[in-house]
């Protein structure tokens, strides 16, 4: 099973990513993807993921929320670290309407340039998007014969919003959003909509610690070695077999990242 979503370079990691990453190992995670939200935090990512050479990758762009810093020295930045044989995605990149961190009109400039770049390149794009699905598809359609692959990170949004996901083509990431009986329980009715082939499967730590783990952590700093009890629940909402979503899951990410 491999975790496409890790945001190791979190400051809840600084002291202990290393065991985070063994005990990941240990629980039976096969890869992880660490994410990048900025140039700075790619470059973490892409030194972490060299650290764990074969185990994992990692991707190198800027978060919506950090769209303001998109220039074109940040942009010659992405594509310099982008020529690393680790990085294997340009992003964490989108639109985030939500918090509006960076203005709408930033984060437009910053998704658009991201997606020219991941087109000249040739790299498959991670993508991140809340409360802006129709200005993201917008966006987002006219490269998409450029791009090798796209897969829509940390997928939560409606049963509309999936079908649309869907015609476009991309893959879709689900963390354990859908062990949350709060918010989650729309989107865990969707999961059995999501093509096999298009689904990945994530943990998004520190963040999204699954609620419904037994025994309940003493941390709420959610961890790689976590996704397990994600694939089990995804799977048995889906009807099937959880060895088998595993690896298949894992099959579409080496895939989709082009890892194999």
């Amino acid at each position: 099973m491999f975790d496409i979503g890790v945001n190791l370079t979190s400051s809840q990691f600084a002291k202990d990513a290393a065991q985070v990453v063994e005990r990941a190992r240990a629980a039976g995670v096969t890869g992880m993807l660490i994410t990048g939200t900025s140039v700075q935090e790619s470059v973490a990512a892409s030194l972490l993921a060299r650290q764990q050479h074969a185990y994992c990758w990692s991707t190198a762009g800027v978060h919506p929320h950090h769209a303001s810093s998109w220039n074109a020295e940040v942009a010659q930045q992405v594509r310099q670290l982008a020529l690393q044989p680790e990085v294997v995605a340009i992003g964490e990149c989108g639109l985030d309407f939500n918090r509006n961190f960076s203005t709408p009109a930033e984060q437009e400039a910053a998704f658009s340039g991201q997606l020219a770049l991941a087109a000249e390149l040739d790299m498959p794009v991670f993508l991140h998007c809340r409360e802006a699905h129709a200005r993201f598809a917008a966006l987002l359609t006219p490269w998409l014969d450029k791009l090798p692959a796209a897969v829509v990170h940390c997928f939560t949004g409606t049963a509309e919003e999936l079908a649309g996901c869907l015609a476009l083509g991309l893959s879709i990431g689900i963390t354990g959003w859908v062990c949350d009986e709060r918010r989650g329980l729309e989107l865990r009715a969707l999961l059995p909509q999501i093509p096999v082939d298009r689904l990945l499967l994530e943990t998004d730590a520190p963040y999204l610690l699954p609620r419904d783990l037994q025994p309940k952590p003493a941390s709420r700093r959610n961890e790689p070695c976590f996704l397990p009890h994600i694939v089990r629940q995804v799977a048995a909402w889906r009807q099937e077999e959880p060895e088998w979503l595993g690896r298949k899951t894992d099959e579409n990410a080496r895939r989709l990242f082009r890892l194999v």
